[in-house]
């Protein structure tokens, strides 16, 4: 599994951060791209999921060959349960599957939250922070904007962004469609919150977690 260390080359991380120091020169808000391995570990599908597929195999074999004996049964069940947890573990596009697609948009919201806030976002002079955040093993991108830009700018003009920089993950083009969609933050910033004097740069210009 590609990981959040790898998943842009040095030489990506360098344009991603570069674009983020162009736009910023032209607005007083703060973008901060941000790339996690996954929002959250998700032990319960790994607990169901393994559970389930021991106690199917185990009721099978022991109806099979173990003249449905419950002491052929009992350790198949006990020693496949964690065992196929650790598989499922092991196997994320296999993981991933086994997980109710409303369980990971609500992972991926609050992960961009927690993240927000950790870094600071919200504490922008301007209350002007953008988080990109792109979440690996969930194949999702969440946008995440404070306040200041919230009351300007309709929490839609962010679906496009979402859209470009998803199928640029799927495409193989995921820093170009990043370092696009930054620009054109930075333009909807320019226009609202134009630079101001004695502006610094208040975030780091991309974070890997």
């Amino acid at each position: 599994m590609t990981t959040a260390k790898n998943f842009f080359s040095k030489t990506e991380q360098q344009q991603i951060e570069a674009a983020v120091r162009e736009v910023e020169k032209t607005t007083s808000g703060e973008i901060v791209p941000m790339v996690v391995d996954a929002s959250y570990d998700y032990p319960r599908s790994e607990m169901i999921s393994g559970t389930t597929l021991s106690l199917a195999i185990a009721i099978f074999i022991s109806w099979a060959f173990g003249g449905e004996s419950i002491w052929v049964f009992l350790p198949l069940f006990l020693i496949g349960t964690p065992l196929f947890q650790i598989l499922i573990r092991n196997l994320p596009d296999v993981k991933r599957r086994l997980i109710h697609p409303d369980e990971i948009d609500a992972e991926v919201k609050e992960k961009a939250l927690v993240c927000f806030l950790e870094q600071g976002l919200h504490k922008t002079r301007d209350s002007t922070g953008i988080l990109i955040l792109i979440s690996l093993f969930e194949h999702r991108v969440q946008v995440l904007a404070d306040e200041g830009i919230n009351a300007k700018v309709p929490a839609e003009t962010w679906d496009a962004l979402v859209k470009d920089v998803a199928s640029g993950i799927k495409d193989g083009t995921a820093c170009e469609a990043l370092c696009r969609e930054i620009r054109a933050c930075g333009a909807l910033l320019t226009e609202h919150f134009p630079i101001r004097e004695n502006d610094t740069d208040e975030q780091p210009n991309l974070i890997i977690e």
